[in-house]
């Protein structure tokens, strides 16, 4: 039986993972729990699954749950320490970090430095330290599992096989709500329209970075730390029925591509209980119903978030946590209706522009450029 301690548990993966948990209940069990601030949810999901501990960053929300409590005896910790202690808990296997942005660094390198092994749904640790945090847990022998359904099937299809073989990867992306319109048509589209994603069920900010395809930029600087590539080994296409999840080409030009219905279910699993496969109650795919995969060369020009986000991987440094911390800010921005939707990607180009690189960062280092590239963003 593994030990889970899930960082982010009222979220879109942590519902999902738990949701799978309760299918499996001789494999594994949950330890530890955390949410920002949905206690309502956090409690239920304590109350079902009795982890021993739970942390709530948010300071009201705390205290709520501290008035309140639950039925059950039960450690609460609070705040980033609080993340930092569940991260690390004595008798965890294995930690998923699916909070939302670069709040999931410092206890990603945490559960590293204890030996646990991450289960990583949280796109930012990787994107703006993912030169520390690779060699980190290469030194400390654990595994950095990939949850997002890309890397995931990327990770598959590299089973049995060298990172040193590989031509390149391939990214597929769906495409998003707005998939073949123009520049002009998408100037004054609202985040409703943005929320409306063709296939993946998602929360609102990875839906509304679907969208604008930075979701794919950020997979790509994630790609490269991940697997070990260089930036111009890494390629996107644009696969509206989201069947082929992402490929590999090796060097003698065979491809390897992982396959399934659109589902996160399918890469939490394989990364909860990695190295082994679980018989699932996933629905099959059926190709004489899917019996056409179609693919695009994806529009930089209507979207480009994705240029941006190569450039920031070129660049280096602190540019791709200036790519991430910036559009973290304008999406929310975005999402309550204070900004365009062309006014994500001018706004981070222009911090991007203005950025003082520091090569070879620090944790530290890395943690001040986001803070202030937030504080630029929110100034705009």
């Amino acid at each position: 039986m593994k030990n889970i301690a899930i960082l982010g548990s009222t979220g879109s993966i942590g519902t999902q993972c738990l949701d799978i948990i309760s299918d499996y209940p001789d494999k594994f069990k949950v330890k530890a729990l955390s949410c920002q601030s949905n206690i309502d949810l956090l409690k239920e999901q304590a109350e079902q699954f009795k982890p021993e501990h739970i942390a709530v960053y948010s300071k009201e929300a705390y205290e709520r749950l501290i008035s309140e409590g639950l039925s059950y005896p039960v450690q609460i910790h609070f705040g980033m320490e609080g993340l930092l202690s569940i991260a690390k808990l004595e008798g965890v296997d294995i930690v998923l970090t699916s909070v939302v942005g670069n709040i999931g660094l410092l206890p990603t390198v945490e559960a590293i430095n204890a030996g646990k092994d991450v289960a990583l749904a949280n796109k930012e640790t990787l994107v703006t330290a993912g030169s520390i945090i690779m060699p980190l847990a290469k030194t400390k022998g654990v595994n950095i599992l990939p949850v997002d359904s890309e890397h995931s099937a990327l990770f598959q299809a590299l089973q049995g096989n060298s990172v040193k073989d590989i031509k390149r990867l391939i990214l597929t992306a769906s495409g998003g709500p707005f998939r073949g319109q123009d520049k002009e048509s998408l100037k004054e589209v609202t985040a409703a329209q943005a929320l409306k994603h063709p296939n993946w069920s998602m929360g609102r900010k990875i839906t509304i970075d679907s969208a604008t395809l930075m979701n794919k930029g950020l997979e790509v600087i994630e790609a490269k730390w991940l697997f070990d590539v260089e930036p111009d080994a890494i390629d996107v296409v644009v696969h509206p029925e989201s069947i082929i999840h992402s490929m590999v080409e090796y060097h003698d030009s065979s491809i390897m591509a992982q396959m399934g219905l659109p589902d996160m279910k399918l890469p939490i699993i394989y990364a909860l209980n990695y190295p082994d496969r679980l018989e699932t109650k996933l629905e099959s795919l059926d190709f004489t119903k899917m019996n056409q995969l179609n693919f695009e060369v994806p529009d930089q020009k209507t979207f480009p978030c994705l240029r941006l986000a190569y450039e920031a991987l070129r660049a280096g440094g602190t540019m791709p946590t200036v790519l991430n911390a910036a559009n973290e800010i304008l999406v929310h921005q975005f999402l309550d209706g204070e900004i365009g939707f062309y006014d994500i990607p001018e706004r981070i180009e222009a911090l991007m522009k203005a950025h003082n690189n520091i090569l070879n960062p620090t944790i530290e280092d890395i943690l001040n450029v986001d803070s202030e590239t937030r504080d630029a963003a929110l100034k705009m």
